[in-house]
């Protein structure tokens, strides 16, 4: 029975430390009169990977570097099908924003860069300054564009919440989306023992999912706020920031592995669902039920090949 309170109280506060972080975020981009989408790339993203790089740094210490890459590859393609896929088959998402389709190419441009170095076996720490140097460009790049549009920018909502109370709603999103999804985990997979599944299953599922339990958590808020610029910065700068500078970091502390059949198949799976979501970004189509079934299908199927 405490299983299930726990399991319960983690998802409660995931979904709370979700809203505190789409909240700040939309503030301090009124604050800042930028766009949210530069606040959802940077901070929101960043805060939302957190999980992650914590796991990437702990697999390296721990001696396995190669459990990086499963997890940065893994949750990249979570992020895309169903970490977008679960919240659009309740709401409607349309994205009409030019400064999108900017940061969507950047995305695809970092992920064919992974994959035509990962080509190669393993990252090295050259490898590693090379994914390190293209993040801090695409970061300059985002902040030049986010001033540039601030003669553009309108606060529509009239009021400004104060710099104590913006960090505040930030502070706690960032905190505790990682707090939360770690409780819920443990909690479910110590649920799952109970009912007898498997240490294996329980790996490429649970925790593979749950480390993109808050960019869920974070994408299912905006999405019910309809804010499509949080949703799809948040993704598409966890999906950078988690190739960048997840396994950038990474290799830099030791080379890290490419196992044969991330080349053969994972890879690819990665690079295909980045681009599925490419009509949706430069043609303006509404992301809906019809698409979130697709891709949570998409997802499923995924999980059913590397479990087979």
């Amino acid at each position: 029975m405490m299983l299930w309170f726990f399991s319960f109280l983690g998802l409660l506060l995931l979904v709370i430390s979700g809203d505190f972080l789409v909240r700040g975020a939309i503030e301090l981009s009124s604050r800042l009169r930028i766009s949210a989408l530069l606040v959802s790339l940077t901070i929101v993203a960043f805060g939302t990977s957190a999980p992650e790089l914590i796991v990437a740094i702990k697999a390296t210490l721990s001696g396995a570097p190669g459990l990086a890459m499963g997890n940065v590859v893994g949750s990249n393609i979570a992020n895309i099908l169903l970490v977008l896929g679960l919240p659009i088959l309740l709401v409607r998402l349309q994205n009409d924003m030019a400064d999108t389709r900017r940061s969507f190419v950047f995305m695809i441009f970092a992920s064919v860069l992974f994959v035509f170095l990962g080509m190669s076996g393993s990252f090295s720490w050259v490898y590693g300054v090379v994914l390190l140097s293209l993040l801090i460009f695409i970061l300059a790049d985002s902040f030049r564009q986010g001033r540039k549009n601030v003669e553009n920018y309108e606060n529509k909502s009239g009021k400004l919440k104060s710099w104590s109370s913006i960090i505040f709603f930030l502070l706690l999103g960032i905190l505790g989306l990682p707090l939360g999804a770690d409780i819920l985990v443990k909690n479910a997979s110590l649920l799952a023992h109970d009912y007898g599944i498997s240490d294996a299953i329980i790996g490429l599922t649970l925790v593979a999912i749950g480390t993109s339990l808050p960019e869920l958590a974070t994408t299912f808020v905006a999405v019910m706020r309809k804010k499509a610029d949080v949703v799809l910065g948040n993704l598409i700068g966890s999906n950078i920031f988690n190739l960048l500078a997840i396994i950038g970091i990474t290799s830099l502390i030791s080379p890290v592995p490419v196992d044969p059949t991330f080349i053969s198949f994972d890879f690819w799976v990665m690079l295909g669902a980045s681009f599925i979501i490419t009509p949706f970004i430069f043609l303006n189509i509404q992301f809906n039920r019809f698409s979130g079934f697709i891709f949570t299908m998409l997802y499923g199927s995924y999980l059913v090949s590397i479990l087979s």
